[in-house]
């Protein structure tokens, strides 16, 4: 078993080497017994459309019904949708077969207890029970359940667009997300165009992750050949969202939230607003000069939400998408209803792009992903942030490094998901923006290159 597909905010790992059948029965009777523990008694399962999900989800079924609890099967839905499921069925966890935003070849698991996903510590003690072959005997039901209508209907139900029509192109790269997102555009008076919205767990037309250049090339195109006012993208399991302005630019998931803050902030000022280390210093001067309270966290989806319930904010958002509402929502990270509401926010305006047209100019790079190698990346950000250290005005640390010198800033973090290190950049201008990026690279390919080398 590879210690490492147990990561900070899920289960994740390569088809057929790291996630085998034999591992997913194990995994199944090792849930079982931590849920067991916590005293649960029925859990929903939900997949993405990856060609591994339905054979994983039946493992998981028939193992986690051997337990001894009883299984509501919600077939093929997004994550959101198993998210929702905590709150308005009867159950007390759940868990979905996905590997998210990963390639084709991945596949994973995102495990709740109670109405929210466990992470770091609590992923570690199902590894140690796997580990130790602990199970538990018992015998119970499973059940099927289309909640998926009820979902779409919940939102639908929260929206309250404007006057003005939009425009609109949806782009699910065919996860899961494609179907629902149709509905709810058409059922908010949109006019709506999708591409690769067939479920197809061999991505063939791009890889889904909204935000790449590669993930949003072809909504892009899209976007500007229908003259479209916005463009939708989801990731495969669509708990994120990535959208394409009117003139074709990229807004990253930060910037996204900081419009959706300014709504909430437009009526209830003093509302907390937290956003995460990759996000633009634009962000956090945006909300507070909406009258929020901007709070900076840990990346990741899991300890987001934690601190989102901890801190009572209204709206939460990361760099990479995943938008948390706590304000006529349920808290949980969730791409299609984030695109509601920011449908609901464009209809109510005569000029959409004058919206993002508002944002502050500033010159920043995307998520940049340096491969590293799990078994060093970890130190190999800890040396950098010493060198941050003595180089830069102010660093924190409360994930990975971020440094500044003026307004510009940088970071570096470990990835909790993958075997790389993640780099983010930002300054008022192209040469600043240059000089930070290059000096970056250059220190951590040299503490790479010593790692590897065993110095």
């Amino acid at each position: 078993m590879n210690p490492e597909v147990f990561r900070e905010y899920d289960i994740r790992g390569v088809v057929g080497t790291d996630l085998t059948d034999a591992f997913v029965e194990r995994l199944s009777r090792a849930v079982g017994v931590y849920w067991i523990e916590r005293g649960v008694k029925r859990v929903s399962l939900g997949m993405d459309a990856r060609m591994s999900s339905p054979g994983f989800k039946e493992i998981l079924r028939k193992g986690i019904c051997a337990s001894g609890i009883e299984v509501i099967d919600l077939g093929m839905v997004p994550t959101p949708v198993m998210y929702f499921s905590l709150f308005r069925l009867d159950v007390h966890g759940g868990i979905e077969v996905t590997g998210s935003h990963n390639p084709a070849d991945n596949n994973g698991f995102k495990i709740a207890l109670g109405k929210t996903t466990i992470y770091g510590d609590e992923i570690q003690k199902i590894r140690a029970i796997m580990e130790e072959g602990r199970t538990v005997n018992g015998m119970a039901a499973s059940t099927t359940c289309d909640i998926m209508p009820e979902y779409v209907a919940d939102i639908i139900s929260r929206i309250e667009p404007g006057a003005r029509k939009l425009k609109l192109v949806v782009d699910p790269g065919n996860g899961v997300g494609g179907a629902p997102a149709m509905a709810i555009c058409h059922a908010l008076g949109m006019e709506v165009r999708g591409i690769c919205l067939e479920p197809d767990g061999r991505f063939p037309n791009h890889h889904p992750d909204p935000t790449t250049a590669e993930g949003l090339a072809m909504l892009k195109e899209e976007v500007l050949k229908q003259g479209a006012d916005l463009g939708i993208g989801l990731d495969g399991d669509a708990d994120r969202l990535g959208v394409i302005d009117a003139r074709g630019n990229t807004v990253y998931g930060d910037m996204i939230t900081a419009i959706l803050a300014k709504e909430i902030l437009r009526t209830r000022r003093g509302e907390k607003i937290i956003g995460e280390v990759k996000c633009s210093k634009a962000f956090f001067d945006e909300v507070k000069k909406a009258g929020g309270i901007a709070i900076m966290g840990k990346v990741g989806h899991s300890p987001m939400k934690a601190r989102l319930h901890e801190e009572r904010a209204a709206l939460a958002g990361e760099m990479s998408g995943h938008i948390f509402f706590s304000d006529r929502w349920y808290g949980f990270d969730d791409g299609l209803y984030a695109a509601a509401r920011l449908i609901e926010v464009l209809s109510r305006t005569n000029d959409p792009q004058a919206v993002f047209d508002s944002l502050p100019k500033v010159e920043n790079t995307p998520e940049i992903r340096i491969e590293c190698p799990d078994r060093i990346k970890f130190e190999a950000v800890e040396r950098f942030k010493a060198y941050a250290r003595g180089r830069y005005e102010d660093c924190v640390d409360i994930d990975g490094v971020r440094f500044t010198r003026g307004d510009t800033w940088g970071l570096v973090r470990p990835s909790n998901t993958q075997p790389v290190i993640v780099l983010r950049f930002e300054a008022r201008d192209q040469a600043d923006l240059r000089a930070i990026e290059a000096d970056t690279r250059g220190r951590l390919q040299e503490i790479v290159r010593d790692l590897e080398q065993g110095a």
